[in-house]
């Protein structure tokens, strides 16, 4: 009964809050708890601020005014979610995978937007409270929902592919990433696969890149369409003379302005979802060569005359090992810049070793390792640092000039871009 209220509350203003700061007019406030904080304690207050209804799973608030009383206030936001999504009927493409996941959807957004009234996973909400969230953003309005799922563990994206019911699933791919939280590589393939599971219990499409032997491994019996030099949608990809990736479809090239060639797949599912989804070739076109690269990821930017290749927002070894290779096929000098990848555990120190050998065997013009694990390498031709600041009062004495690239690459928490001012000269 609690559930039917709430979708009565929330169904009037179709808004919700998880944040007592930020309450929308007439949103619905969910009084999430964690190991420092807990929303109990601001529902009241909610209301004060413009909520239409407070869901808490306080017993001392059972008698209050507008505010719902529920076991578990987490559980009942993903429940609501469902039941939303379930309503809306919106055609959903489910979205995972090691490396690649926010590129991939936001290529996919800008080919379908072309056509489609189209809504899409915001910024990192891609986890336990932020799938539910995006399901909430449905409208009647929308034609197609791309959510995406980040895991770093086993069972998680089994838990937002039930809420998600996507009918289509897209996993990037497989690789070095989460490794403390999945136990190993095989148990990155489980955990990822269980987007796979998920459209095979409910007779589903999978998305497949046909080149990938892995995901066609794990994708066997499963609906799906596949795409790729091998696949049934026929693409191939290469990069320009200028660094950039593009996609040709039978004959016709589909330009982007994304660099390297670890983004050849992410342009050829977004084209393969177009031809999908029957678009005109001409508005898949407009859709990936009007993309921009934004929020950190391969994105190119030039400060005090060098070329920058911000790619800072996450790092695990598959990907740093290909934007090395990448950037390393670019002319002229180049240095590379990487942080620390985290979250790797066991296997954090060999890891890190592998990568500082691979940098320096590559004949950059300086490679430079930020980090208390790239700190313990023992890599010749590479030079080590503590912290960023440390790297950061390096570079700010360091000559350059127009002649110069520069990778800076590392995982969030290792904030990379705040080097971008060491080259303000």
């Amino acid at each position: 009964m609690s559930l039917e209220r709430i979708y009565q509350a929330f169904s009037q203003n179709g808004l919700v809050s998880t944040d007592s700061r930020n309450i929308p007019l007439g949103a619905v406030f969910f009084a999430l708890k964690g190991p420092n904080f807990d929303g109990n304690k601001y529902a009241k207050e909610a209301l004060t601020k413009g909520a239409i209804a407070a869901v808490v799973d306080d017993p001392a608030l059972a008698n209050e005014q507008n505010l719902i009383v529920v076991p578990d206030v987490l559980k009942a936001l993903q429940a609501l979610s469902v039941m939303h999504r379930k309503a809306m009927g919106t055609t959903i493409i489910g979205l995972t995978g090691s490396n690649g996941k926010t590129t991939s959807k936001e290529l996919m957004h800008a080919v379908l937007k072309q056509s489609f009234d189209v809504l899409a996973t915001e910024g990192n909400l891609n986890n336990h409270i932020g799938v539910p969230l995006t399901l909430l953003r449905l409208k009647p309005s929308h034609q197609v929902a791309i959510v995406e799922m980040g895991a770093n563990g086993i069972g998680q994206i089994e838990e937002l592919a039930a809420m998600a019911q996507p009918d289509y699933g897209y996993i990037t791919n497989f690789g070095k990433a989460h490794l403390e939280g999945f136990g190993s590589e095989e148990g990155v393939v489980i955990g990822k696969s269980e987007l796979y599971q998920q459209l095979r219990a409910t007779n589903r499409t999978a998305i497949v890149n046909a080149d990938d032997s892995k995901q066609i491994q794990q994708s066997a019996g499963i609906n799906r369409v596949t795409f790729g030099a091998q696949g049934d949608v026929k693409i191939t990809c290469g990069v320009s003379d200028d660094g950039l990736v593009y996609g040709d479809y039978y004959g016709v090239r589909i330009q982007s302005q994304l660099t390297g060639a670890y983004n050849q797949s992410n342009v050829a599912a977004a084209i393969a979802v177009g031809v999908l989804f029957d678009m005109p070739l001409n508005k898949i076109e407009a859709g990936i060569s009007g993309y921009v690269p934004t929020n950190n990821r391969s994105q190119w930017c030039t400060v005090g005359g060098v070329r920058l290749l911000l790619d800072a927002y996450n790092a695990n070894p598959t990907s740093v090992e290909a934007a090395l290779t990448s950037f390393a096929s670019l002319p002229g000098k180049k240095w590379v810049v990487l942080g620390d990848m985290l979250e790797l555990g066991i296997y954090a120190n060999d890891e890190h070793q592998k990568i500082a050998d691979i940098a320096a065997s590559l004949s950059f013009d300086k490679v430079l390792l930020v980090g208390p694990f790239f700190r313990k390498v023992t890599s010749p031709e590479v030079e080590t640092f503590e912290s960023t600041s440390a790297v950061a009062d390096y570079l700010s004495n360091q000559k350059t000039n127009d002649a110069l690239s520069v990778l800076l690459k590392g995982s969030r928490g290792m904030k990379m871009e705040s080097l971008l001012s060491c080259f303000e000269k």
